[in-house]
């Protein structure tokens, strides 16, 4: 006769390995003023000294993003991947990955055009004067998007999204178990890694400490050092970087 067994029975008798930490995390990263209709007319009004702020004045500024953009790439002969429709982009990763020769360092540039929230213009009448004006409204489109696959010492791998399409919204996605196996190997810390986890540590203390530290600060430091090193101008004019926001999900590993 067998007796009934609940899953947390069976994982309290089975699991050798526990510990917590952060897993994959998308964040937001955007110029808040830049978000919405007034902040994009006054960016075009006050800091451009346009009479009128009109989306015909950002199909220059997407141009020279994606000229920047793949100059970039040319002249760090950095591979520009098309992403086909249905295509993994996680195994195209981890293809470039296991080519990468460097510490540290873009392995590709992606491309793949998306539906994103974008800006642009309607027709407007003056009801005094009859005349037409136009006015900034939000929308939606297909936009070309590139996506900064890197290789970073503390974070292993990662990668920016940046849509090409002002005002260049972009997202962050990292990896808190590929953050913690970059720190155990600087300590010199004997661990056996599954493909997002470990099956074992040396230091299991140690471990647990080093996914604990991870937080706003690192993760800060990451996105402004990257935003240094790619072709992108998300700054204000104090010249610090844009603003991070950050969405993660949370997740209990146990082996």
């Amino acid at each position: 006769m067998s007796i009934p067994q609940s899953v947390a029975d069976i994982l309290d008798h089975h699991v050798t390995f526990q510990w917590e930490c952060i897993d994959r995390m998308y964040l937001n990263v955007y110029v808040p003023m830049l978000q919405c209709e007034s902040g994009v007319a006054s960016f075009f009004r006050i800091h451009r000294g346009q009479k009128f702020a009109s989306s015909a004045l950002m199909d220059p500024m997407t141009k020279a993003f994606v000229a920047s953009m793949e100059q970039f790439s040319k002249q760090q002969q950095i591979p520009l991947v098309q992403f086909q429709k249905g295509q993994r982009k996680d195994e195209v990763m981890k293809e470039h990955l296991a080519g990468f020769d460097k510490p540290e360092g873009v392995m590709f540039i992606g491309k793949a055009q998306e539906k994103t929230p974008v800006f642009r213009t309607e027709k407007r009448r003056n009801p005094e004067t009859g005349h037409t004006y136009p006015w900034i409204v939000r929308s939606s489109a297909m936009v070309n998007h590139f996506y900064c696959y890197c290789l970073d010492r503390d974070f292993g791998p990662f990668f920016l999204k940046f849509c090409s399409y002002f005002p260049y919204n972009a997202k962050l996605c990292l990896n808190g178990h590929e953050y913690a196996k970059c720190q155990l190997r600087k300590e010199g810390i004997g661990f056996k890694a599954l493909d997002n986890g470990f099956v074992s540590c040396a230091d299991r203390d140690r471990l647990q400490t080093i996914c604990d530290q991870l937080g706003p600060e690192q993760i800060d430091d990451l996105l402004r050092r990257w935003l240094a090193k790619l072709p992108i101008r998300l700054r204000r004019r104090t010249g610090k970087p844009a603003t991070a926001t950050m969405c993660p999900s949370y997740k209990r590993s146990s082996r």
